[in-house]
């Protein structure tokens, strides 16, 4: 399918999207630009947003609670700064609580992979204790198989694979960079909260509908890691090199996560809304059955997620702080207000539209930077498992 033929169906849905439900009950939204006064800095607005939303009425005393924040690759510019997850943590302490900041492993190859790597580059990134007033904890462990299987009984998943640590928490709040993302649209709270708190295997799970496989036999070393982690005998070693047995193997991902070579990967990839789908329904599993509050930051809004390890230049204007006891309702706002916005010259956005000018007119701005993404899929399916709502009343401070 061309471009332009996607953007003009991603119009309709856009629209049919917007029109639909009006008789819901909204959720309220609250919002703040990043414009300051000579009595109140960014920080000290934040504060204000976060408690005029209520998130004190949160019952904090002597609760664990997690705090899931990107801590950005190491070589990206644009995640959050680590002085708005201090201004969060302090507020939980005021009010009684244990806060640490917290993301799981990565499935792919990088700086995150694991938690020694994890950890450090959250400190290089300046998530430190110090700057922060809190600890970092990753969810899922050293190698990413610590997780906790939550029932989830949904459309596309039965059992969510959830980082242990994160599902442990009494509390569970989300601080997030709201940006492009080349899979789901936007990267946004349900991105953060249901692709962020999963586990590896939870990753790969979402991701892909198959098993994994070595996909770089010259690169195996024959160690025997993966055979060793493996309950079901999949993983063979012959002639020095392994192979896995689909026949006996689960999906469950472990052998992928203690490869030391990372040459075992997954084998192939889910389709977009199969994906979003999967999203919403790992959010269910991390905010169901406890106090959920959710902030997100649009700003440094790049076309793609903060797990590159380079930022391109922002596709809009900053536009401001947002948040709600309500993650699908905060998505939505967000999305339409960097719908709203104008576009920055000699983005990838800008771009886009030049080379599609007769559809500029009315766009959907994730759309054009990423015409293969959906994220509304994401959304209606959130909204029929009853994660949230998509209607929303925007309350500025």
């Amino acid at each position: 399918m061309q471009k332009c033929d996607k953007i003009n169906r991603y119009k309709w849905h856009f629209q049919h999207f917007l029109d639909k439900g009006d008789n819901m009950e909204k959720s309220k939204v609250y919002f703040t630009t990043f414009k300051t006064t000579d009595h109140e800095n960014l920080l000290q607005k934040l504060r204000r947003l976060m408690i005029t939303a209520g998130m004190k009425e949160i019952d904090f005393t002597d609760k664990y609670t997690a705090i899931k924040i990107h801590f950005g690759e190491y070589g990206n510019l644009a995640f959050l700064r680590p002085n708005y997850a201090k201004v969060m943590a302090d507020l939980v302490k005021e009010c009684g609580g244990r806060p640490f900041l917290t993301d799981c492993n990565t499935l792919y190859v990088g700086s995150r992979k694991n938690a020694l790597d994890h950890i450090e580059t959250a400190y290089l990134n300046g998530f430190t204790p110090y700057a922060t007033g809190c600890h970092v904890l990753i969810g899922d462990g050293l190698k990413g198989t610590d997780e906790t299987l939550v029932p989830v009984h949904g459309d596309y998943v039965k059992e969510a694979r959830i980082g242990s640590a994160i599902m442990d928490a009494d509390v569970f709040l989300t601080l997030t960079h709201f940006k492009g993302h080349e899979m789901a649209g936007f990267g946004g709270a349900l991105k953060n909260i249901g692709m962020g708190c999963g586990s590896r295997a939870g990753k790969m799970e979402m991701h892909n509908e198959g098993k994994p496989v070595v996909e770089d036999t010259d690169g195996c070393i024959g160690c025997g890691s993966c055979l060793r982690i493996c309950a079901h005998g999949a993983p063979v070693i012959e002639n020095g090199k392994a192979h896995i047995d689909h026949h006996k193997c689960v999906g469950c991902g472990r052998c992928l996560a203690v490869c030391p070579k990372d040459v075992i990967q997954p084998s192939s990839s889910s389709s977009v809304k199969s994906l979003n789908c999967k999203m919403a329904e790992y959010s269910l599993a991390v905010c169901k059955g406890r106090p959920h509050f959710h902030v997100s930051l649009i700003c440094d809004v790049s076309p793609n997620c903060d797990c590159h390890a380079e930022n391109d230049i922002p596709i809009i204007p900053d536009v401001g702080m947002f948040a709600s006891f309500d993650p699908v309702a905060l998505d939505v706002a967000c999305a339409d207000a960097v719908n709203r916005m104008p576009v920055i010259d000699g983005s990838i956005l800008s771009d886009h539209i030049k080379e599609d000018a007769h559809h500029g007119e009315g766009h959907d701005h994730f759309y054009m930077v990423h015409p293969d993404t959906e994220w509304k899929s994401c959304m209606e399916h959130a909204v029929k498992i009853g994660l949230g709502q998509d209607q929303y009343e925007l309350i500025t401070i």
